[in-house]
């Protein structure tokens, strides 16, 4: 495939542009959780292990911008906002089920784990 570029950066694969978009650390734990409700922010940093006050803000922005999450202001005092699933970040959920599961069959394989269902679901 030839290289391509969006938002003014260089993509030599397509897997390398999914993974950009919702790859790292914390995109993939944020989709997994919004899933199947929505979600206010302080619910996610509670639920998301070691993420900073930045990166769960940073990574909600990016995902709002590219469309995998909608984020809803509620007009209450004291405003609320809630985060959830699109329909574009709804197709993201079967790629990462597989990446999990897959990551789970590696784990136990590489004798970290012993069986995946002793981890907790909402983990991914």
């Amino acid at each position: 495939m030839p290289e391509f570029l969006s938002d003014n950066k260089k993509y030599y694969t397509p897997v390398e542009y999914v993974f950009a978009k919702i790859g790292g650390t914390y995109k993939m734990p944020i989709l997994w959780r919004v899933k199947d409700k929505s979600w206010r922010y302080s619910e996610l940093k509670k639920n998301i292990s070691n993420i900073s006050d930045r990166m769960l803000s940073k990574n909600l922005k990016e995902l709002c911008s590219d469309g995998f999450l909608k984020k809803t202001i509620i007009p209450e005092v004291p405003v609320k906002v809630e985060y959830s699933m699109t329909e574009k970040g709804k197709n993201t959920i079967p790629i990462i089920s597989f990446l999990r599961d897959y990551g789970f069959s590696l784990m136990k394989e590489d004798g970290i784990i012993e069986d995946k269902k002793k981890d907790s679901q909402k983990r991914v």
